[in-house]
Order: structure tokens, then sequence, then C-alpha cells
């Protein structure tokens, strides 16, 4: 009875595995040639008899994980004969006896190369770790061809949809890795089904809790919306109908992973999150002579004659696509049930490459277009890889942002991440733009060198020889480009003996002392003898108080403030810049001050090489007729750029 039962799941397997097989053979055969058709049957027989033995921790012969990785990349991704060979074979070299010379010799040097990338590296010391080594290897593929990344994205997606069967353990690290590096990838290549399945899939296996919470309010949402929705999207349909335009009209909810990540991008709970959904607008572009651009517009014109247009909501995706190909125009339209709603307008050709990406036209030139593009992203990295711990996460964090794209005053488009700033702009120019970038005119209006900026900014940045990079720069850009070549500025420097206390700031000449820190690693800090931070260090680490060397450099300033309170009268102003810009020759980095019943009160901010050049400075305030009080402060105010000139 036993054997009959294990007979009968075999058989049962082998007509699973029959069935699925030919699915991919039939979804082939619309497209390549009888002679391709028999190297691809062939692979698969290479690939069932390389796995016969083997099984997944589902207990289903593995064969058939090498099958849905091919139906994915033939019917998904629809890729052509050699890359859906290397999709049967892609485990054959790492867990079964064949080696690459094997596939070379059976299926010849393209399949073999993309079955070579597909293979994890089985060394014994890696360079960084073994799946950051993997990352890298998948990376360096692109510089030749991006093929066997859509084969490792299509392995990808068929592990994480087989991911039930994992421990918990097991299942935090594919879907780590799936968050980290493999969803990037795919939205950077423009995969958008692909990049939000595997996002979605991640979610669901990391945070399970929060996935099913957040799918329970998207089901409410939907429930609660669905009439209104409804509606709306029958009149837009009507509406282009009675215009004589074909188009299928949509609604799409987001998806859990999305909005929760916008919950944690804005801080809002779901219920103040805004656009949970969109009407996509898809019409048929085989039905005009126009170009899809001018049809998008005369839908764009009819709707909005419908429908209030919110002020400045037009988004034009279609003149100024995404870094990962995407167009479209958006709109957010009022109907009559009275809430803004989002509105996507695309055409079928549009859809397609947004689903597709890369691969949506299918000639080599388009491709080669793409590659190009990919190459450009991971430009310089691979040669500075080994030295630079940061460089797939500075990758990665391009491949996932939002795109924005600037211009230079010569009209040149740059493509940045959003939330780039002017430095991010300047060091994607050139790296010298970046070290000694001191303003920008950004649309013609005066700019920090870590202004955000917006889509459509023309930007003109100003560089002055004596700027060079500052220790926080770092801190607001956004681009691997950018923070590089911060941090090869940074390394480059000598290493300070020593650093200032954050609360006492002392400059040369006071009387400090050096506290060493506890961490052998670090360095000594310096600290005023009266600061309560150094006294309470003191007192409990009395044998890290050393004395230092804290002298004054020509080159080196120390920001400093002062307090000034004088009698109001005409002209204090300009005495008290006067003395400080013109007579002690001092840069203000700050002014601020405000006036009640005549008594001025003035916060001043710049910067001096020494304590007594600051007593100086103190002395010469004091004289100016009608002051009455000139007192250091213990911590420099930042002014805003954005505010009044003269502030509290």
């Amino acid at each position: 009875m036993e054997k009959n039962y294990s007979e009968n799941v075999k058989k049962d397997y082998s007509e699973i595995i029959r069935m699925r097989a030919e699915h991919v053979f039939e979804v082939m055969e619309k497209r390549v040639s009888p002679q391709e058709m028999e190297r691809i049957r062939d692979a698969f027989a290479m690939a069932r008899d390389a796995h016969a033995l083997q099984r997944r921790k589902t207990g289903e012969p593995y064969i058939l994980h090498p099958i849905a990785v091919a139906s994915i990349a033939a019917e998904e991704l629809q890729l052509g004969a050699n890359p859906v060979i290397a999709a049967f074979l892609h485990d054959v070299v790492e867990d079964t006896h064949y080696t690459i010379d094997d596939i070379r010799a059976r299926f010849g040097d393209d399949v073999s190369f993309l079955v070579k990338v597909l293979t994890k590296k089985a060394d014994k010391k890696y360079e960084m770790s073994k799946q950051l080594d993997n990352y890298r290897q998948i990376l360096h593929s692109v510089q030749y061809d991006i093929r066997a990344v859509l084969v490792k994205l299509a392995d990808r997606l068929h592990n994480m949809r087989t991911l039930a069967s994992m421990k918990p353990e097991k299942q935090m690290k594919i879907a780590g890795e799936t968050d980290y590096f493999y969803a990037p990838l795919a939205n950077r290549l423009g995969l958008y089904n692909v990049k939000t399945e595997l996002e979605n899939l991640s979610f669901r296996f990391r945070c399970p809790e929060e996935f099913e919470v957040i799918s329970k309010l998207i089901a409410d949402h939907v429930a609660a919306n669905r009439e209104n929705l409804e509606t709306f999207r029958c009149q837009i349909e009507e509406t282009l109908a009675d215009a004589g335009i074909r188009a299928r009209v949509t609604v799409d909810f987001r998806r859990p992973f999305s909005l929760w990540r916008k919950m944690r991008k804005y801080g809002d709970d779901f219920n103040h999150l805004k656009y949970r959904h969109f009407v996509e607008v898809e019409f048929d572009d085989t039905q005009t002579a126009l170009s899809d651009k001018e049809m998008a517009l005369r839908i764009y014109g009819i709707l909005t004659t419908r429908f209030r247009e919110k002020h400045n909501s037009m988004i034009n995706y279609i003149d100024q696509p995404k870094q990962n190909g995407y167009q479209s125009i958006h709109v957010k339209l009022l109907p009559d049930f009275g809430r803004w709603q989002e509105v996507h307008i695309s055409s079928s050709t549009m859809t397609r490459r947004q689903q597709l990406g890369c691969v949506a036209e299918r000639t080599e030139e388009t491709i080669q277009v793409w590659i190009e593009k990919f190459r450009k992203v991971l430009h310089d990295v691979f040669s500075s890889a080994k030295d630079d711990p940061h460089y797939m996460e500075d990758i990665v964090s391009t491949f996932y942002n939002d795109d924005i794209q600037v211009f230079t005053p010569e009209g040149r488009k740059m493509m940045l991440p959003q939330n780039s700033t002017v430095l991010d702009f300047a060091y994607e120019v050139h790296t010298a733009l970046g070290d000694h970038a001191r303003y920008a005119l950004i649309n013609g209006r005066l700019g920090a060198v870590n202004t955000p900026l917006r889509r459509g900014d023309v930007i003109e940045i100003f560089t002055d020889d004596a700027c060079n990079p500052e220790d926080d720069w770092e801190t607001f850009v956004h681009t691997y480009k950018a923070r590089k070549a911060l941090r090869r500025y940074r390394e480059s420097r000598p290493r300070p003996a020593f650093c200032r206390c954050s609360q006492c700031n002392p400059i040369p000449g006071e009387e400090v002392i050096g506290i060493k820190p506890l961490d052998p690693a670090g360095i000594v800090t310096v600290h005023k003898r009266d600061c309560p931070k150094a006294i309470s260090l003191a007192s409990s680490y009395g044998d890290n108080v050393v004395s230092v060397d804290f002298d004054a450099a020509d080159d080196v300033l120390y920001s400093v403030a002062l307090r000034i309170r004088a009698i109001d009268r005409k002209h204090l102003f300009n005495d008290l810049t006067d003395t400080i810009t013109n007579t002690l020759h001092l840069n203000m980095e700050s002014f601020n001050t405000r006036t009640e019943r005549n008594i001025v009160i003035c916060h001043i901010g710049f910067g001096v090489h020494s304590y007594a050049e600051l007593r100086v400075i103190m002395d010469n305030i004091r004289t100016i007729p009608g002051v009455d009080e000139v007192r250091r402060l213990t911590s420099v105010p930042t002014p805003s750029l954005d505010g009044p000139a003269l502030s509290l």
C-alpha cells in the first residue's frame, strides 16, 4: 500500500513537471525559431536530469523551481531563448556535478556566461561578505549584459513566492536581501510589477503583523470607497467615449508596503495618508495619428474641462520621465463626491514600458540604451569598491529613490534622487565644483549648498577656491558620487590630535584640559577648565585627564557668539557692523537683534583665531557709544535663510 502511494505521488509530480515545462515551451514557441526551441527543450532535459534527486523545502522535486524561473523569464519578463535556457540551468553548476564547461559545450558561450553570472562563488574568503560579493557579481555583469540580472530577478521572485515553507530566520534573511537589493534593482530597471511584488512579499514575511494590519485597512478603504470611485471611473470612461476616445479606466489601490513606507516617511497614520489609491486612464495609442504626448494632453484637457483641477497638480512625466523610464501625465481632479483624486494618464505603450522596463522594446538598440543608462549609475564603482565599505549602501540608495530632473544654466538635463541638494548637483557636474561650492542660484534665487532641489530647478553653482568640504556636508547629500567624494576628502585630511567639546566650545588661548576617551580608538576631547562636562568626567575618570597644546593657527577659525546689550539710537547697527567688518575685518556668520523699550539686544556670530583675538574684539565693541554689555555666549545661534533679516 505504501509503495502504491509513493508511485502515485511520483506520477502526479511527473505530470505537474511535464505540464509546467510545456507551458514554458508554448510561450516561447510564439517568438523563437524551431532550432531555438530544440535548445530550450534540451536545457529543460539537462536541468531535470541534474536535479533529479533534489527536493525543495516543501518536499516538491527541485526541478519545479528552475521551471518556474524559466516561466517568469519567458512569460512575465518576455526574455529570449538564451536567457530562458539560462533560467532552466541557473542552479545546475552551483548544486550539481555539472560544470560551466559542460554548459558551454552543450549550449555555447552566451548561455555559459549567463549561468556563470547566476552561479554564486564558493570562495572560502570573501572580500566583504558572501551576500555583498554576490550583489557585486550581479551588478558587475551589467557592464556586459543586462539579461543575467533579469534572470536573477526571476529567480528571486519565485523564491519569494514560495518563502512560506522556510523557517522564520531564513525568511528574514531572504526577505532582507530582497528589500535591500533586489526590489530596488527591479525599480531602477523599470520593472514596476516585479518591484511591487518583491516589496510586498518581503514586507509580508519581515513584518507579518504590520502587513496584516495594513492589508485589513486597505480592504476597509476599498469597501468604503467602492461606490464613489466606481461612479468616478464610469464618468471618466463616458466623458472620453463621448469625445471618441477609447480608454481603459481602472482604480488601483496602493499596496501595503507602499503605504507603510509613506506612513514612515510623513509620520502619518493610515487614515491621514493622502492618495491611498489612484485612477489609471490607459488609452489605446493605435486609435490616432497623434503622438502619445499629444493624446495624453488632449485627454488631460477633456478631463479638466469636466472636473475641477487642483492648482499646480499636473506633473508631466512624459517630457521628464523618471530614471527607470516611467512616463505618464499625473493630475488631481475633484469628482462630484468632493475629495481630490489622483489620476494617471498613459498610453498602452507607456503601461507596457512600466511593466517590462528595460525589455519593453525588444530591439538591440533599446536594450543597449538601458545598459548604458545603468552603467552610468554604476560609474566608477567597481574601481573603488574594495576600498569603500559603503559602496553597496550608496548604490542601492540610488536605485530606490524617486527621481527629479533638474537643469544646468545651459539647459543640460540631470537626473538626481528626490531630496537631492545643491551639493549633490555640484558633485554630479564635477568633483571640483562640489569641493569648492560656496552658494548657488536656484531659478535665479540665492540658495545655500544644502538647499533641497525640486523637479525642474535650474541651478548655477558659484565656487571659491578657499571653500572646502565641511564636516556636516555628508549629512545632507544623497548621491553616491557626492558621498564618495566627501569621504575621500575627509580621509585625505590628517587625523586631528583632538576634538573640541561641543558644549563649552573652547578656543586657543583659553585655559583648557584634555579628556581621553573611554574607547581606545577615539581621540582626546578638549574642554574649558570650567566646563561642567569636563568636571564630571574628571571626577569619574581622573586617569583620563591629560594636558594638551591647543595653539592658534592662521588658517583655522573658531565660531563664537556675542550678546550685546545697548541703548537704542540712530546708526547703532551701522557702528556695530563697521567695527566688526571694517575695523576688525571679520566675516559675520549671523546677526540677530531685537529692540524693546529703547534697549537693544544683539546676538552676533563670527569666527576668531584665538581667545586673545576675541578679547580685542570685545574691547573694541565696548567702546561703541551706547553699548552697555558685551558677553560671550556658550553656543552659536543658527540663522535661518528663510526668516527675516533681523529676528529674535
